[in-house]
């Protein structure tokens, strides 16, 4: 299990002290940048029962909100094996309807849109690659801070940077 310096320990522990509401199950997922552009994190946590099964999260210098929250699908994905059959629960639309709708299309398009060039397609085109191997995985948009004691877990593991 990850280990947390003391700041960081106690900020995921007010999460759990202060939130109960929301699913029990699933993985949620979360990122952002302070400022956007800036330096940023990502976390992800999977809950079965209310319990977790693992915490991950991470950092990045220079980045941005949409990076971060595809980075933590992204490292969601590569966690997971095609026999799992889980949910996962991302509060970036923009995210989910990439993973859900958009990429088909601008895969069978040779990775292009009429709007113009595909912000972040890299991470887009992997993460697309990673979820089609995933046959029993779905994303799903959830709203951000609405009260769900793992959503917000989530997203205090994104910023756990801060409290290094």
């Amino acid at each position: 299990m990850t280990q947390y310096n003391p700041k960081q320990k106690e900020a995921l522990d007010k999460v759990l002290a202060k939130y109960k509401d929301g699913l029990v199950d699933g993985i949620f997922t979360d990122g952002g940048a302070r400022p956007n552009p800036g330096p940023g994190g990502w976390g992800a946590v999977y809950v079965k029962n209310n319990e977790i099964i693992w915490a991950k999260n991470g950092y990045s210098e220079d980045t941005t909100n949409n990076r971060m929250e595809i980075t933590a699908l992204i490292e969601t994905l590569k966690s997971l094996s095609p026999e799992d059959e889980v949910q996962i629960y991302s509060d970036s639309n923009l995210c989910v309807n990439t993973l859900n709708i958009w990429a088909k299309n601008w895969e069978k398009a040779n990775w292009t849109k009429k709007s113009g060039p595909i912000k972040n397609l890299e991470l887009v085109k992997e993460a697309y690659s990673l979820y089609n191997s995933l046959p029993k995985v779905n994303i799903k948009w959830v709203k951000a801070h609405n009260g769900w004691r793992w959503n917000e877990y989530a997203d205090v593991l994104s910023g756990l940077w801060t409290l290094s």
